[in-house]
């Protein structure tokens, strides 16, 4: 039977918990909303193609830009939600008693590779703001800075939902989903 949460331990997880949340929520309807813009991209230029027999040349680069913000951004979601099958599955092949160490050590090592990544990231946006795109010909800096920019929001979810999910292993109720 669980254990009852002691009141630290609890608003901790409860607040890291909340605060994931809130920042997936909005996550999700950045995403949601890159996915409209997406969608009404792409029919714009298969109208244009296909259809208006018209020259649009946006289409195909904006769809693009649009595709990796989302893509992205979208990782934090997953973050927050657990919902990476493949992290899921390896925590689970673990007995309930190592499921919490398990879950650490997961966490830690996905923390080190996106800090690697927001690193490097920070450094290729930065070399982007002296090239320019082809046909808007804004500096690249703005599409490559989803990569530092989902990579902080996935280092801030990852240390959330492990604090909440730590919280929950100690006082065994397992992972919070």
């Amino acid at each position: 039977m669980p254990r009852q949460l002691n009141t630290k331990s609890s608003l901790l997880a409860e607040r890291a918990g909340s605060l994931s949340a809130t920042i997936a929520w909005w996550v999700d309807r950045i995403c949601a909303l890159l996915m409209v813009l997406l969608v009404l991209d792409v029919w714009l230029g298969i109208f244009a193609r296909r259809i208006g027999n018209l020259d649009i040349t946006f289409t195909e680069e904006l769809a693009r830009y649009l595709m990796i913000w989302m893509a992205l951004l979208a990782v934090s979601s997953g973050i927050a939600y657990r919902e990476h099958i493949g992290m899921r599955l390896v925590i689970d092949l673990f007995p309930e008693s190592a499921q919490s160490i398990a879950a650490l050590m997961i966490d830690v090592l996905a923390l080190c590779f996106f800090v690697v990544l927001f690193y490097y990231g920070l450094g290729m946006a930065a070399d982007g703001a002296r090239s320019f795109t082809m046909i808007f010909g804004i500096s690249k800096a703005w599409p490559f800075a989803a990569v530092p920019i989902a990579a902080a929001l996935a280092c801030i979810q990852l240390v959330l939902v492990c604090l909440r999910d730590q919280a929950h292993y100690r006082h065994g109720r397992g992972m919070a989903t």
